[in-house]
């Protein structure tokens, strides 16, 4: 197996390792009264019965198109579809949904137990336990986004029009999380408000309301399986996409320059779980002092330490090599990486400005 790949699987590795971690830390905590936990049970019920109706209709869909799939790789041949590129896509699929599954289930579990932090410990202590939820949703998705896509290059031996098959997997249970958990959710929302509020007089978001138990099911759904699922999407999609454009200009950067660009989104992508638990583990630690700093800098360091690492492997690695005509140096795609590393953060930093309570524009 090439180097990129044991490095890679071993990164996705530590991620979920990360990720069983964080699980058992948030479950080792108090979930409250009794009341608490049986609100946050009413909702761990609802998420998990809505996911499973849901996926029963999905993977109707993935049996349908890996149909189509063979078929076409049957009679069109010399499009490079075949029941190969169906396989890629039930993995994609299956990836998706185990990514959801996973943040789901910690999401709705950990909802009760940072509110019982709250009142014990005060807003430090539930941050503590709320970015161990929210972390395994998004270490999970990495881990286990990375991995699929390694087993499915290795297996197909990194084709593309099969390797395509994961990220289209990937993206139909993303449609469906997205689309049916926000559908759901806004169905619940607008129930609750016009019967509980307007006929029986019930105040908003109280749990004696059937309606925001419905409403907090489907935020679950859409904004945390559905969201993980789309971001794991967008994950195995960037990935992919930069494999595309190395197999199209290996022939032109020579055996060297091959090999460097054909590995750089694997480590890329390894180097950046790698950042990103150094940064969970920053918030964790300094959350304590400040809170709200905390997040920022976390944010901050798994993006510096991102930028170090792809420049470090392109330095260690890399290779000059001309491309049309022009001579790029060995640093041209850590430079790419770090651009849109910093464009990420352009986008959250003005975000943070533009709706802070400690900033001018929402305190004037």
């Amino acid at each position: 197996m090439d180097r990129f790949l044991w490095v890679s699987g071993i990164a996705s590795l530590c991620a979920l390792g990360f990720v069983a971690y964080l699980a058992s830390y948030v479950l080792s905590k108090p979930q409250g009264t009794e009341k608490m936990a049986g609100l946050s049970k009413s909702v761990q019920q609802g998420a998990a019965a809505f996911l499973k109706r849901e996926y029963s209709w999905v993977s109707a869909f993935v049996l349908v198109i890996f149909l189509l799939l063979s078929l076409v790789g049957v009679l069109k041949p010399e499009i490079g579809l075949s029941y190969k590129t169906g396989i890629a896509f039930i993995c994609g699929a299956v990836a998706s949904a185990l990514a959801g599954t996973l943040g789901m289930a910690i999401a709705t579990r950990s909802n009760a137990r940072t509110a019982a932090a709250a009142e014990s410990g005060g807003v430090k202590s539930a941050l503590d336990v709320a970015i161990s939820g929210g972390a395994v949703m998004g270490l999970g998705v990495v881990g286990i986004a990375l991995l699929g896509l390694i087993i499915v290059y290795k297996i197909f031996e990194g084709n593309p029009v099969i390797v395509n098959g994961y990220a289209m997997g990937a993206s139909l249970v993303a449609l469906f999380g997205r689309a049916g958990g926000g559908i759901f959710t806004k169905g619940a929302d607008m129930g609750a408000d016009l019967v509980g509020k307007v006929e029986a007089g019930i105040p908003e978001d109280d749990p004696r309301n059937p309606a925001v138990i419905a409403d907090n099911v489907g935020d679950n759904v859409g904004d945390v399986a559905g969201l993980g699922a789309d971001l794991l999407e967008s994950y195995v999609a960037s990935i992919i996409a930069s494999l595309a454009v190395a197999m199209t200009i290996t022939a032109a950067v020579g055996t060297n320059g091959a090999e460097f660009v054909r590995a750089f989104p694997f480590f890329a992508a390894s180097i950046g779980i790698f950042a990103s638990i150094i940064g969970v583990m920053y918030v964790k630690i300094f959350a304590k002092s400040n809170p709200q700093s905390a997040l920022m800098m976390g944010t901050y360091v798994a993006a510096v330490l991102a930028i170090v690492g792809v420049f470090a492997y392109a330095y260690l690695k890399g290779n000059n090599f001309v491309l049309g005509g022009v001579e790029h140096g060995w640093y041209s795609p850590a430079v790419a990486c770090m651009i849109g590393i910093i464009a990420g953060m352009a986008v959250g930093f003005t975000s943070e400005y533009f709706t802070s309570g400690k900033l001018k524009p929402v305190q004037k």
